[in-house]
């Protein structure tokens, strides 16, 4: 407690400095998952992905951003082995967002995608374990944390399967191939406004104290009914933008085709970074929301505690500006050396990786986005055989994954101890 009272202005300073600082590493290292199918496929380019990622990433992590955030600030550690010594609660935390910011630099410029959500929650159970107790993980819960870094794979890829087959059952398997594209593709940009729109309501706005109520009975159905009438508004404004496409040549070619899918995948991008946004802000600004919480109320470490809108602010902004400085070089990773895509392809990646993301976030589960896109890109590839796959892009990646938890909890029980050293 005295130390707290002692320092406190100094350790807000210092979370906020953290939090930004890993931000940034998310938006350079992660947000590749969010844009590399749109730039791979050459739906977009790089200053257009940057763009739409910078409004949706942003919108994401402040509107929808709240609820995984609980389970990062709250969730891992249990708040009744710390309640005597808050201050330990405090370090651990910082000690976290350092870490694993300290790591996404590393990973980024050496063009490694990582995962951010293997990165801070190693790094918090790194410090709890070494540097408090091990009684003070709930180990159920990291249990279910890591059990969905595999269900979301795989989740995702089936789903992207499923996708690219509708498409090439739909649309490409027929001699009609554009029309049929003209007359298919907005139903799924159907799908992309409404699930942003369903999160949003029923999740996102809550922490931010608006309220969507119309009269229909329950929440799900207010939501469901609102969700509609903005998915048929996508859809709306996408078929005027299919009715505008120029074709050459012959107009069923493959060309013309993936034209129509362009279009469709510069909606599902803006679903991805939405996703993305909604659910890796928690990984920046969870900590530091632990923090905050602790400090500004004295020690007194909470087992609930509000949400102040200026903590998703510093997240989203740290995850747009780390994009626009560093991103590009994961982009390159994750959208071209996986397997190669078209639009037609990558549009089916995102939306499967999107719906995945929104739902796990929906739901409070800290899910990898990394683990999610590159499940959603392996399902689109088998669709077309294991030959269509870099195997050792795959392996790399896979490597990459296993290397971040230790380097997370080995970074966090150093700057654990420093900081302890410090203010102890």
């Amino acid at each position: 407690m005295e130390i707290i009272a002692s320092h406190g202005y100094i350790l807000l300073a210092l979370a906020c400095c953290f939090g930004l600082f890993m931000a940034w590493g998310i938006g350079a290292n992660d947000v590749a998952n969010a844009m590399g199918t749109s730039v791979g496929s050459r739906a977009l380019t790089l200053k257009q992905a940057i763009l739409v990622a910078a409004i949706f990433e942003f919108a994401g992590a402040y509107l929808a951003g709240g609820e995984v955030t609980s389970t990062i600030r709250k969730g891992i550690i249990d708040p009744d082995t710390l309640s005597d010594t808050p201050e330990l609660l405090v370090f651990g935390m910082l000690s976290a967002l350092l870490a694993a910011a300290t790591w996404l630099l590393i990973a980024s410029i050496r063009g490694w995608p990582v995962s951010t959500t293997h990165s801070i929650v190693g790094a918090i159970v790194g410090f709890a374990a070494v540097g408090i107790s091990v009684e003070a993980v709930a180990w159920g819960k990291v249990g279910t944390i890591a059990a969905s870094w595999i269900v979301s794979p795989l989740l995702a890829g089936s789903m992207s399967f499923a996708l690219f087959i509708s498409v090439k059952n739909l649309i490409l398997d027929h001699e009609d191939t554009f029309e049929r594209a003209r007359k298919y593709v907005p139903i799924y940009m159907w799908m992309v406004g409404f699930m942003i729109c369903m999160v949003t309501l029923l999740k996102g706005l809550k922490h931010i104290g608006v309220d969507f109520d119309l009269g229909m009975g329950s929440k799900f159905a207010n939501a469901a009914v609102v969700s509609a009438a903005v998915g048929a508004a996508v859809a709306l404004i996408g078929a005027v933008c299919l009715r505008r496409i120029e074709v050459s040549g012959d107009i069923n070619s493959a060309d013309n085709v993936e034209k129509v899918f362009g279009i469709l995948m510069i909606f599902t991008a803006c679903g991805m970074a939405f996703a993305h946004g909604s659910n890796d802000v928690a990984n920046a600004v969870g900590p530091l929301a632990a923090v905050v919480s602790t400090v500004q109320s004295g020690g007194v470490i909470a087992a609930k505690s509000a949400m102040p809108w200026w903590v998703l602010g510093i997240g989203a902004a740290g995850i747009v500006v780390g994009l626009a400085t560093y991103g590009w070089r994961v982009i390159q990773t994750i959208g071209r050396k996986i397997t190669e895509l078209t639009p037609s392809r990558g549009f089916a990646a995102e939306l499967a990786a999107a719906s995945t993301v929104v739902l796990a976030s929906a739901t409070g589960l800290p899910i990898s986005t990394t683990h999610t896109l590159v499940g959603a890109v392996l399902g689109v590839g088998l669709a077309r055989g294991v030959e269509a796959l870099h195997l050792p892009t795959i392996g790399a990646i896979i490597t990459s994954w296993v290397v971040t938890l230790p380097a997370g909890a080995g970074l966090a029980v150093i700057f654990f101890y420093v900081l302890s050293a410090l203010f102890g």
